[in-house]
């Protein structure tokens, strides 16, 4: 007898809470305070789970909430964001994610979601559901003494300043903040205010309590805040007499290039600091270049981030800009089904309809979801076989239209 695989009642809640921590590898003694808080937030329709016939317990979990994706252009695309995602160790192989994946995009469908996104822990799973990896990051670790700045020049030299502030701040102005980078960052996402009162200690859970942060603002000479760093310290001292330190970028907002470089400066120029890790940001991030010693700053971490699933192909396409103007007809393989069909992208109009004309380009469900935001090259995908060219030009035709000025980037795990 298989798994009973359907959105969980309220009063299951523990029993998910626990097979999510079980699936992910994490013990935690989860409370009734957490469970409460839990709750308060959660849409039992959108959180499934599958439940063993014999035992009753749940033994795979997953959950889906809604959220805006922007896109070249800076439309924001509604999408179903998957999280907690796991299945317990003795349950594997059994087709229960198959099944928890298929009732979440039917239901995605049914409420008109564009898109389907998550963050894969493992790179194997998910391209078999028609995800592809849609954006990068890279994570540098600066050797502050190498970098050639002046450490003297702490504030900016555009007639900006830069100001410690406390949460309270935070609250105030990040999220008015991050929403003007989020009108022109492909690959961001929007952030609730739930999001900022975990991120500022408002809200905590029992198993993960808030650690605090220091928060930099920077203002223009008009008073107007247009960059945000949160960032950590550790206290390591070589001896008695010679600190270490690192400072640990824990998220870090600017809307303008002068804001950017401003917040780097400063985050370089802390005293007892040796090491500046830059924590997770987009593979062209400005942050190297902008150090007279671009060698400073070391690679540390590089990887796929957000994943993308096209669930409708029409309005997604229809929703984004593009580089070049140009028709192409894209021959879409779906096996899960909603992607499918034929479609003609008309580049200039920035339109996209079913059609019946002949097919330019073959290309599955995954493949169109790492081309959606410009970051992954037609041409190199075409060169893995996985995008097949049918009439001569079109991947250069592809590659022209679909790629970005800079690329896309997600701040957050979710």
């Amino acid at each position: 007898m298989s798994a009973d695989v359907r959105p969980i009642a309220e009063s299951e809640l523990p029993d998910w809470v626990r097979a999510v921590h079980t699936g992910f590898l994490t013990v935690a003694r989860v409370t009734d305070s957490d469970i409460a808080q839990r709750a308060k937030y959660s849409d039992f329709s959108r959180m499934q789970g599958a439940f063993d016939p014999d035992s009753g317990r749940c033994v795979a979990a997953l959950r889906s909430f809604p959220q805006e994706l922007t896109v070249p252009g800076g439309a924001a695309v509604p999408a179903t964001a998957i999280s907690s995602v796991g299945v317990l160790p003795t349950h594997r192989r059994q087709g229960l994610l198959t099944r928890m994946m298929a009732a979440e995009f039917a239901a995605a469908a049914a409420r008109g979601d564009a898109l389907a996104t998550l963050i894969a822990a493992e790179y194997p799973i998910y391209g078999r559901y028609g995800f592809g990896p849609a954006t990068s990051l890279v994570e540098w670790e600066i050797d502050v003494p190498r970098t050639g700045l002046d450490r003297r020049l702490s504030a900016p030299v555009d007639g900006g300043r830069i100001e410690l502030v406390d949460v309270e701040d935070v609250r105030r102005v990040g999220p008015g903040l991050h929403e003007r980078l989020r009108a022109v960052t492909p690959g961001v996402v929007n952030r609730d205010e739930r999001w900022w009162s975990l991120a500022t200690g408002l809200e905590e859970w029992s198993y993960r309590p808030y650690k605090g942060k220091f928060h930099a603002v920077y203002r223009t000479a008009e008073g107007e805040v247009t960059g945000l760093a949160v960032y950590t310290a550790d206290d390591h001292w070589a001896d008695a007499k010679v600190p270490q330190n690192t400072v640990q970028v824990v998220d870090l907002l600017a809307v303008t290039p002068q804001a950017e470089r401003a917040l780097w400066q400063f985050l370089c120029s802390i005293d007892w600091v040796q090491k500046v890790r830059t924590g997770y940001r987009a593979p062209d991030d400005l942050v190297p270049q902008l150090l007279p010693d671009p060698r400073s700053a070391r690679v540390v971490s590089a990887a796929d981030f957000l994943w993308v699933r096209v669930l409708d192909v029409v309005r997604a396409l229809g929703a984004r800009t593009y580089e070049v103007p140009g028709a192409l007809v894209l021959e879409v393989t779906d096996e899960a089904g909603p992607a499918a069909g034929r479609y003609r992208l008309d580049a200039g109009a920035g339109t996209c309809a079913r059609t019946e004309e002949a097919a330019d380009l073959r290309l599955d469900a995954g493949a169109l979801g790492s081309l959606y935001l410009g970051d992954t090259s037609v041409a190199r995908l075409a060169a893995l076989g996985r995008v097949g060219e049918e009439r001569p030009g079109a991947v250069a035709l592809a590659d022209a239209v679909f790629r970005t000025a800079r690329r896309p980037w997600c701040p957050d795990v979710f």
